[in-house]
C-alpha cells in the first residue's frame, strides 16, 4: 500500500469511532468511501438526518482534494442538483483570483477527511448565498425562508430511508453520553489534589530550601577541617 493509502486507512480507522458519521469502504477500496453524515446538533434544521455521500480520493492525497458527492442531492444553495458541493475546502490548492478565494480557504495538504466532513456539516446550516450552486435554493432561502425550511424537512425525512437496517441512530444526548463514558468530556477535577501532582509549589520550595541549607552546612564543615 502506498503512502496515500496508508494515510487514508489511518483516517478511516479514526473516523470509524465517531458517532456523527457512518463510513464504509466501497469494494474494500481505501480510495472510495461510502459516507453518511449524521447531524447531532439539536438546533440544526437537519437534526436527525442521515445524509449519504460518496468520497473519492486521488492517489496523490493529501496533495490534491477528494471529491464529495451526496447520493441524494439536497435542496441547498451550495449543493448542485447532481449532489456535488460548492465549498472552498474541496477546491484545488492555491489562490484563485477569479473566485476571490484565498489559499487558506482552499484545500491544502494539512487538511484531512474529518476537516472536510465537519465543513460540510457546517455548510448545511450556514449557506453561502452570494455565489450559489443552486440559484433557486439561494433565492428561496433569502425571500421565502419558511418555504425553504419545508424543503429541508422534506430532504431530512427522505434521508432516513438510507438508514441501514439494525443501525441505531445516535442522538445529541446519546452521543454526548458516549463521549463522557469514554472520558472525552471528563472535566472533573475532584481528584486533582496536591498529592496527585507530586505535592504543592510550597512543598517544592521547602524541599529546595532544605537542599540548599544542606549544601551550605557541608561546605562549612569542609572549611573547619582545613
Amino acid at each position: 500500500m502506498d503512502s496515500a493509502g496508508r494515510l487514508l486507512m489511518n483516517e478511516f480507522k479514526t473516523l470509524s469511532k465517531e458517532t456523527w458519521t457512518n463510513i464504509e469502504l466501497i469494494n474494500e477500496n481505501v480510495f472510495e468511501w461510502s459516507v453518511a453524515l449524521i447531524v447531532l446538533n439539536p438546533d440544526s434544521l437537519y437534526y436527525g438526518g442521515y445524509f449519504k455521500a460518496k468520497m473519492t480520493f486521488p492517489h496523490n492525497y493529501p496533495y490534491s482534494p477528494p471529491d464529495f458527492k451526496f447520493l441524494r442531492p439536497l435542496y441547498h444553495p451550495n449543493i448542485y442538483p447532481d449532489g456535488r458541493l460548492c465549498i472552498s475546502i474541496l477546491h484545488a490548492p492555491g489562490e484563485d483570483e477569479m473566485s476571490g478565494e484565498s489559499a487558506a480557504e482552499r484545500w491544502s495538504p494539512v487538511q484531512r477527511v474529518e476537516t472536510v466532513l465537519i465543513s460540510v456539516l457546517s455548510l448545511l446550516d450556514d449557506a453561502e448565498v452570494s455565489s450559489p450552486a443552486n440559484v433557486d435554493a439561494g433565492v428561496m432561502l433569502r425571500n421565502k425562508p419558511d418555504q425553504y425550511k419545508d424543503m429541508v424537512k422534506r430532504d431530512l425525512e427522505t434521508s432516513k430511508q438510507d438508514i441501514p437496517a439494525g443501525f441505531v441512530m445516535p442522538t445529541h444526548e446519546s452521543a454526548f453520553q458516549t463521549k463522557k463514558d469514554d472520558g472525552d468530556f471528563d472535566m472533573s477535577w475532584e481528584d486533582s489534589d496536591e498529592e496527585s501532582f507530586g505535592g504543592s509549589d510550597s512543598d517544592m520550595e521547602d524541599g529546595e530550601m532544605d537542599s540548599d541549607f544542606g549544601e551550605e552546612e557541608e561546605e562549612d564543615e569542609e572549611e573547619d577541617e582545613e
